[in-house]
Order: C-alpha cells, then sequence, then structure tokens
C-alpha cells in the first residue's frame, strides 16, 4: 500500500512517542541510536518491516511510531513478550483491577522460584514475590494482558539487578551505593513499570505481529524491509544473550520447557545453538539471511568490533543487492565499567541493500 503525502511528512519526524518506549539494559540495544535509525528508515520508501531480531522491542516500536506495519520476531520469549505487550497491543491496558489482582495473595501458589534462586539474586522477600505474581498472571484469560505483567516483572528483575545481567549471583542488598533501582522491592517495580508499559500502548492503525522464531525458521515474510540485528561474534568476550539474560527468559515463562543447567551455580539455562557465535559458520549464515531476504530492502545494523568486517558484509550483501550503502556514526555502548569496557567504543553501521 502506498504512504500518503502527509504520512511521508510526518515519517522524517522523530515520532516523540518512541522514547516513551520502555528500555531494559540490553547488550547491543539500540534505544540511544533510534533518531539516527529514524534519519536513514525515513528516507527508505517502505510500508511494512520485519525486525528479525527484536532484542529489546526498541526498534519496532520505533517502526511502529512511523505508521509502518510491522512484524518483529525473536527467538526468546522474554523479547517476544516486550514486543507483544508494546507492538502487537493495540490498545489492552492492565487496569486499577487487574493491578490488585496480579499483586493479590493465594497461598496455593508455587514456590519453585523461591526455592531454585535462594540466596543467588534476590532477597527470599522479593523471590517470593515472583512466585505469587506469576500464579496471578497465569490466570489472565487475555493474552495483552499477560504480555503487559510480564513486560513488568522482566523490567522489574533486569532493573532489580546489578548491571542487568544474571551471570555471577548477588543479592541487591550488597551493593550500598544508594541506587534508586536496588533499593525498591520487586514488588514497587512491578507497579512502576507496570504504568510504564500501559503508557506506551497505543494504536497505529497497522496490523502489527509479533512471532517468537530461529530467523531461519520464518521462511520469506513478504515485507517491504527488513531490518537485521543478529547477534554478531564480537571480537572479545562472547555474544550469548541467554547467559547474560537466563533469569529474564526463564521468569517470563516461569521456566516452562527450559532445561536448567544442573551445575551451574547461577541456575542457567541451556543456550540453543545459532551460527552467529562461531567464527567458522557466521559469514556462511548472513550470507543466508540476505538470501532468504533479498526480496525486501535490508538493512543491517553492524558495530566495528564484530566479525566479520565491514567490507566482507558488504561483499556478501553486494551478491543480492545492486545498490549497497554504508552509514556510520560513533557510539558507546554502556555495557560494564570494568577496563574491557573501552572495547565498547564503536563505529556502528546502517548497510542498506537495495
Amino acid at each position: 500500500m502506498a504512504l500518503t503525502s502527509s504520512v511521508l511528512r510526518l515519517s522524517h519526524e522523530f515520532p516523540d512517542r518512541a522514547l516513551r518506549y520502555p528500555q531494559i539494559r540490553f547488550m547491543g540495544s539500540k534505544s540511544r541510536l533510534l533518531p539516527w535509525l529514524h534519519e536513514v528508515l525515513s528516507e527508505l520508501d517502505f510500508d511494512s518491516a520485519l525486525d528479525a531480531f527484536s532484542g529489546s522491542g526498541c526498534v519496532s516500536y520505533l517502526l511502529k511510531c512511523m505508521g509502518k506495519e510491522v512484524h518483529a520476531n525473536d527467538f526468546l520469549n522474554f523479547c517476544t513478550a516486550l514486543a507483544r505487550a508494546t507492538v502487537e497491543n493495540a490498545g489492552t491496558r492492565l487496569e486499577v483491577d487487574d493491578l490488585n489482582f496480579l499483586l493479590s495473595y493465594d497461598p496455593h501458589h508455587r514456590h519453585f522460584i523461591e526455592r531454585t534462586f535462594a540466596g543467588i539474586f534476590f532477597t527470599p522477600e522479593d523471590l517470593r514475590f515472583l512466585d505469587q505474581v506469576w500464579w496471578n498472571i497465569a490466570q489472565l484469560s487475555d493474552r495483552y494482558k499477560q504480555a503487559l505483567a510480564i513486560g513488568a516483572l522482566v523490567r522489574s528483575c533486569a532493573k532489580r539487578q546489578p548491571r542487568g545481567v544474571f551471570t555471577v549471583a548477588g543479592d541487591p542488598d550488597r551493593y550500598k551505593d544508594g541506587r534508586r533501582d536496588l533499593r525498591l522491592s520487586l514488588r514497587d517495580h512491578f507497579i512502576e513499570h507496570a504504568a510504564a508499559y500501559n503508557a506506551a500502548v497505543f494504536a497505529n492503525g497497522r496490523c502489527n505481529r509479533v512471532t517468537r522464531s530461529d530467523v531461519f525458521e520464518l521462511g520469506a515474510p513478504k515485507v517491504d524491509l527488513v531490518y537485521l540485528d543478529p547477534p554478531y561474534v564480537p571480537r572479545a568476550d562472547d555474544n550469548c544473550y541467554v547467559k547474560r539474560y537466563h533469569f529474564l527468559e526463564g521468569v517470563s515463562c516461569y521456566w516452562q520447557g527450559l532445561e536448567i543447567v544442573s551445575t551451574s551455580q547461577v541456575r542457567k539455562i541451556k543456550k540453543p545453538y545459532t551460527p552467529f557465535s562461531y567464527r567458522h559458520s557466521a559469514v556462511p549464515a548472513f550470507e543466508r539471511l540476505f538470501a532468504n531476504f533479498s526480496g525486501s530492502i535490508l538493512v543491517l545494523s553492524y558495530s566495528s568490533n564484530g566479525f566479520p568486517d565491514l567490507d566482507a558484509l558488504v561483499a556478501v550483501l553486494r551478491r543480492y543487492k545492486r545498490r549497497v550503502e554504508v552509514h556510520r556514526k560513533g557510539h558507546r555502548y554502556h555495557f560494564g565499567t570494568h577496563r574491557s569496557a573501552e572495547r565498547n567504543e564503536v563505529q556502528e553501521y546502517l548497510i542498506v541493500g537495495r
């Protein structure tokens, strides 16, 4: 469907609504790059878009704010819950009665989280709250209200946990630096973030949808543009989202269908295989991606600290697209305060193939 001239004019102005998105601290998040992404995307002629690796959901939400028909996809359950609450959801909110129900106490609730994660991440009171609220979430009949509640729970856990990652055990009470996020209980966080997700809900008049799938099992959706932000192989460390966010993945589904690694001190879950994690399989994976979505405009978000390098990716993309443009922007990922974090100063690329 062709865009009207009025919509085209509006699409060139950064939508302030995009700033309302409830951000979480997420490895590789493009939240601080949204104005730059919008600047590049608004120059492209497209009406529908697939965000194939939606992650924190902020880019899918930006596309929705731009008036596009959006398909958000990720292989992680908690990421699809965030997108379902804010991208697919066009008007459902958690009402006062819903929140009161979610916060109510039922003596029949399970104690899985309290027993499994005792002494690892959160206080006993916080762990009991997680068990209690999940018991009530499971009884909500509306999928969007469930997604909003799960989103609020995920964001609460990420905010309450120092640095937002779950790689090392540590009770927030051990951190005495006065940060508000570490002082608030998970219950108080949940109330606050439920309101934040409610505020993010809106309808853009399009039929937006969310899927949870491996990108190579999606087929080739008929969309004008495909935005790709895969977990590329970094020059140092690793790109394992499951390792960092296993607790968020677990809490998003109450660990149903997930295998906890018995030898893990932090109760990690078994991570799925992805070819983007290994040098020997990364280049073929990118080629497969470009081939699969070659019928659409391709926009690849990439970084100078990734493997393969920019020239290699451009060469592969040119096999499928006649016109390839590279947009560059200096960027620093604020992920960690240790000395090695200086490698987070990178050149961010948007590689556009048409």
